[in-house]
């Protein structure tokens, strides 16, 4: 673990701010996407960047003046004061590079339809995300509470990648003071269902030894059914936010096929998803909420 990665976990971190990158297409889930960022700067002590990418620079004057008014716009409405930049590339290869560059903690992004500057549509949002390096925050247009994520779902599989995961559900819930909701699939199989079994105790013990509040479901549903399983269980609840595995090998939507990957990020609640990655592809310490 990197000396940064340390003080962030601790709270004690000084010479270095939590930052956090928000990809901007001054659309409202854009608008939207900044909230959450605000919401989660303030709980964690974290400066706010927000990033346009432009294609030629010819738009470069034309996006700074946007870029300088959405600042003023935000400072004027919330008092709080963002960071703006602008870049010429691509969304695909620019937002994980600018979050490198800033050694960003986390990156909040909105998606939305087919309108928008930059079209983050899912399917767009799902290659961003799957190619970054930095934990993602997907959101839509539904808004933040003003205390964040009470209430946080948590889908379980049989993967080892599911323990990673709850390292950063865990840091996450201290922060906000969540309810985890943990789910996990039915299993007829004995081996699985056994399997299952230790995944849900060792994420219950992780959580009670950190005196965080949390329930348990198990459901009948399986495959491509856990996860609207996990969608309907989250809308009852008023979920503030679902985490996933990111969309790499081995994740929970990898195995039960990659048409519900879009399908969780672009949920009919417009739940926000926290998308982690696993330690093979990046490493884990640098997120604001891993242990």
């Amino acid at each position: 673990m990197t000396a940064r990665a340390k003080g962030i976990l601790n709270n004690t971190a000084t010479m270095n701010t939590k930052k956090i990158l928000v990809p901007c297409d001054f659309t409202k889930v854009s608008d939207t996407a900044i909230d959450h960022a605000l919401v989660v700067g303030a709980t964690i002590g974290a400066d706010i960047h927000v990033l346009h990418i432009i294609e030629d620079k010819k738009q470069l004057s034309e996006t700074r003046v946007k870029l300088d008014a959405l600042a003023a716009r935000v400072q004027s409405e919330t008092g709080k004061k963002i960071e703006t930049l602008c870049r010429i590339g691509n969304i695909y290869d620019d937002i994980d590079s600018v979050g490198n560059e800033l050694d960003a903690d986390i990156i909040i992004m909105g998606t939305h339809g087919l309108r928008g500057m930059q079209f983050i549509t899912g399917s767009r949002a799902l290659r961003i995300v799957s190619e970054s390096s930095i934990p993602f925050i997907i959101v839509q247009e539904k808004g933040i509470q003003p205390n964040g994520y009470d209430s946080i779902v948590v889908p379980l599989d049989l993967h080892k990648q599911t323990k990673q995961k709850l390292e950063i559900v865990v840091q996450m819930a201290k922060y906000f003071k969540s309810k985890i909701h943990l789910i996990s699939p039915g299993e007829s199989d004995e081996f699985l269902h056994n399997q299952l079994e230790r995944n849900i105790n060792y994420a219950k013990e992780m959580l009670e030894e950190e005196g965080i509040n949390y329930d348990v479901t198990v459901t009948e549903s399986r495959g491509g059914k856990f996860v609207k399983a996990v969608m309907k269980h989250a809308e009852a609840l008023n979920a503030d936010l679902i985490t996933i595995v990111n969309m790499y090998e081995n994740s929970l939507v990898q195995i039960i096929g990659g048409s519900y990957e879009q399908d969780l990020i672009t949920n009919e609640a417009q739940i926000p998803v926290l998308c982690v990655n696993p330690v093979q592809t990046t490493v884990m310490n640098r997120s604001v909420f891993a242990s």
